[in-house]
């Protein structure tokens, strides 16, 4: 048998880095071809940018009895 020698603490931050960039670079390609999280949530081609957001009654639980209003 061989003896292991212990590899230096830059090489191994530098690993470290490689493999969470290597993660990143994944999950973002993952993400790119997964699409929006929801429907609704995608560019429409042109305009201003001036969206509605988020749309509803100010925010508040309509659909949840009992929460006060």
């Amino acid at each position: 048998m061989t003896a292991r020698h212990p590899l230096s603490p830059y090489a191994t931050l530098i690993g470290f880095a490689l493999l969470l960039t290597a993660l990143f670079g994944v999950a973002y390609a993952v993400g790119s071809m997964a699409g929006p999280v929801s429907p609704g949530m995608h560019r429409t081609g042109g305009g201003t940018g001036s969206g509605s957001g988020g749309g509803g009654t100010g925010g508040g639980m309509d659909g949840m009895p009992g929460m006060g209003h």
